[in-house]
């Protein structure tokens, strides 16, 4: 693998009579991993009943420049080496690929990376691909490629032999993606009360927008963010082939999946490294927010994470790629995520509590605040203020709106939007709107424009918020079906300003 790229190796083998010094050498740059299949390929082979001649073997992997790294190697080698000693025959052997790690007994074992390298094997016209049984439906979302599961080493001799059969995996693409599209864990439906609260996720999903929640401990920021992705618009096809070839890479698909049919969710801990986050290592990983992609990554508690990590976030929340330049690779992924983000109020908690008193200082307060830098922070369009449920509402209050009902209204201002950005690359919800489009999409009447000047004077709003502003009130216009931005849409929008304002912390 090369970032999201699979790069060909052609195994090589030839074995010769080496006198008393009889080897086993594997050349083209191997790894630890790489190295180590000696052992495993002669182990299966002695346990199955071949006896390797005593020859020295040299293996080569080509190209011969680039490291080569993972256990998949372990399979093409057997192969080869088998191939070599005339225990196996195969007419044209160029036509297939083969991949997969082998156990001491000859199991084949799953490995990562399969969908992208069965994406390059079609691409490369190859007429079969030999992976491990349970990668086979993985790889089997690509088609026009026969995609053969193997379990054991023994399969494929039999299978080239003629004495059995392998079915290959043949997956309906269209109709299990389709069919998993919305069976969602969570549902709106079953949080209490914080209407205002899911009206704001509501906008969120609508409008792309990032979004901040603070509130005090057991108030319901965690389990609401949760439900964020249960009204985001379904993935499209290509957008869940883009997902699953992460995923794929980083080795995280659950067993005998095939398409990533909801959209990501990733909560990585506040003790996450800037390298788990945005990616990277000696052996390259995806991170959190690649893993997030076309989906959602929450924060939680967003002050107990390293500053330098959430720095990390600043350009990939604005462009939307990741760019991972090390001294051994450059790779550029899409990391196209919501942000999710919550908070405590202060450092105790219960800030502007309504029943527990706050024992922490405006100096505290603010000290707290300020882990959260203000270009991070300007980045969020939206944030809300969670207040906790009385107990009155959480015993007495009806089942909430659900989901469903909720994810309609979000999937018609996603139309309205989809119309309106047509042909202008690079925006396709109201967050990504630039400054020009602004001008041209949020026009205010002298109403909503004197509104806005006015709660920029009362709160004393930061100069950041006047854009965020916009665009949000841009988006609950288009929940209403309204062409023009009004005094209602800006107020509302004005609403969700709250750590903007001078004198949230006393």
């Amino acid at each position: 693998m090369q970032g999201l790229e699979a790069l060909t190796v052609t195994v090589e083998v030839d074995n010769f009579d080496g006198g008393q010094n009889q080897k086993f050498t594997i050349v083209g740059l191997p790894d630890s991993a790489v190295k180590e299949s000696q052992e495993r390929v002669q182990s299966a082979l002695r346990v199955n009943g071949y006896k390797m001649p005593n020859k020295s073997v040299v293996v080569n992997l080509a190209p011969a420049d680039v490291r080569k790294e993972g256990s998949g190697f372990d399979l093409p080698m057997a192969i080869c080496v088998m191939l070599s000693y005339g225990f196996l025959e195969i007419k044209q052997p160029e036509r297939f690929m083969f991949v997969g790690e082998l156990g001491l007994d000859g199991s084949i074992l799953p490995v990562k990376g399969v969908l992208p390298i069965s994406i390059k094997a079609r691409e490369l016209g190859y007429e079969a691909l030999f992976v491990p049984a349970e990668n086979a439906r993985e790889a089997a979302v690509v088609n026009k490629l026969k995609i053969y599961g193997v379990s054991h080493l023994n399969n494929i001799v039999d299978f080239f032999a003629g004495t059995s059969d392998i079915t290959p995996t043949i997956v309906n693409t269209r109709e299990e993606f389709y069919s998993q599209l919305f069976s969602y864990s969570f549902d709106f439906d079953e949080v209490k009360g914080q209407a205002n609260v899911k009206r704001a996720f509501e906008v969120a999903a609508a409008g792309g927008h990032n979004i901040i929640l603070v509130g005090s401990p057991g108030c319901g920021k965690s389990m609401m963010a949760k439900r964020l992705p249960s009204i985001l618009p379904p993935l499209t096809l290509s957008e869940s082939l883009e997902t699953t070839q992460i995923h794929s890479i980083a080795g995280i698909l659950k067993k005998d999946s095939s398409l990533i049919s909801q959209r990501p969710f990733r909560a990585p801990h506040h003790t996450v490294s800037d390298v788990a986050l945005v990616g990277g290592g000696n052996i390259f990983m995806p991170g959190e927010i690649c893993l997030a992609h076309n989906g959602v990554l929450f924060l939680d508690e967003l002050p107990e994470f390293n500053r330098s990590v959430l720095e990390t976030l600043r350009q990939p929340l604005e462009d939307r790629i990741i760019t991972i330049s090390r001294a051994r690779y450059n790779f550029t992924l899409p990391c196209s995520f919501m942000l999710v983000a919550s908070m405590n109020p202060c450092p105790c908690g219960y800030h502007h509590h309504p029943t527990r008193k706050c024992v922490c200082t405006p100096a505290q307060i603010q000290r707290y605040m300020n882990k959260i830098s203000g270009p991070l922070m300007d980045r969020i369009d939206i944030q809300v203020e969670v207040e906790s449920v009385p107990f009155e509402d959480i015993a007495k209050a009806p089942k909430g709106e659900s989901s469903a009902t909720i994810r309609e209204r979000v999937l018609k201002a996603r139309q309205i939007q989809n119309e309106r950005y047509k042909g202008i690359k690079g925006v396709h919800c109201n967050a990504q709107m630039t400054t020009s489009l602004l001008q041209k999409y949020a026009q205010l009447n002298d109403d909503a424009l004197n509104l806005l000047r006015t709660a920029m004077k009362k709160f004393n709003l930061s100069a950041r918020a006047y854009d965020r502003i916009l665009k949000v009130s841009r988006t609950i216009a288009d929940l209403e079906g309204v062409e023009n931005v009004q005094s209602p849409h800006i107020a509302e929008a004005i609403g969700y300003r709250n750590l903007d304002r001078d004198n949230w912390v006393e």
